[in-house]
């Protein structure tokens, strides 16, 4: 199939801006209307970044652990539960029950769960904001695996395990290879949903745990643009990189 290169274009155009349109905010000094461009541009937010103790760079640390954690987490604890889901006697129910926690805004969800987290001591904590975003990516990526745990799948577990593998075994080295496009693909969505929360990490961490979501909305508060901008950027830019990659996993699987 040809590509049209003035759709291309155009495709390019439309989501190339919004990049440059968060460059030249980070970087442009007394930009004001009606100028079209900065008049000046600096890289003193740079510097702010890369600073020891700079808060756009504690950010960018901290969203990146609590998004890589809670992906590997997520993604591994839901090929297993969708798993055991399958081979249940009563699959439809567990798959209703998975939909449950998106019946609520997050923001409401996390003022319903807020008290048991007080009394856990999990409120304004990190280890909280990680258990908090897993009761939202742990069901999603019981649903993403609900087509891989099939007849098909139960049956290659089974031949293996006729042919004298170990239950560790065919897990391992038949249904983890089987698995692994869809388990690439979960990783990456798990780790964005995570990596763009805001209502749960914001209203449980109680101002504590300042990923780089919660500020954006700190610094969009204060009319700091530039800063605004640099941690928009920062958002965005892992978050395309991942798609990238996620497509060539999926066009090479294919």
């Amino acid at each position: 199939m040809r590509s049209n290169p003035t759709l291309t274009s155009l495709l390019i155009v439309v989501f190339g801006l919004p990049f440059v349109l968060l460059g030249l905010l980070a970087l442009g000094q007394y930009w004001r209307f009606p100028d079209i461009l900065p008049p000046t541009y600096s890289f003193d937010v740079l510097a702010r970044l890369l600073s020891v103790d700079g808060e756009l760079g504690i950010g960018l640390l901290l969203s990146l652990f609590i998004a890589t954690t809670v992906s590997i987490l997520s993604t591994g604890l839901g090929f297993v539960i969708a798993r055991a889901v399958a081979l249940s006697k009563h699959p439809a129910r567990w798959i209703t029950l998975s939909y449950l926690p998106y019946a609520l805004p997050p923001v409401l969800l996390a003022v319903l769960i807020q008290p048991y987290f007080i009394r856990l001591h999990l409120s304004g904590s990190i280890a909280g904001v990680i258990v908090a975003l897993l009761l939202i990516t742990i069901p999603f990526c019981t649903l993403f695996f609900r087509s891989f745990w099939g007849q098909q799948a139960i049956q290659y577990e089974q031949l293996s395990r006729t042919l004298g593998c170990s239950q560790r075994q065919a897990f391992l080295h038949v249904l983890l290879p089987l698995a692994r496009p869809l388990l690439i693909t979960c990783l990456f969505q798990s780790f964005l949903l995570a990596w763009f929360d805001f209502g749960l990490t914001n209203y449980l961490s109680v101002g504590k745990v300042r990923t780089l979501t919660v500020q954006v909305y700190l610094f969009v508060g204060e009319a700091n643009s530039r800063l605004a901008a640099v941690a928009a950027l920062l958002l965005l830019l892992p978050a395309a990189l991942l798609l990238w990659l996620n497509k060539k996993a999926i066009v090479r699987q294919i």
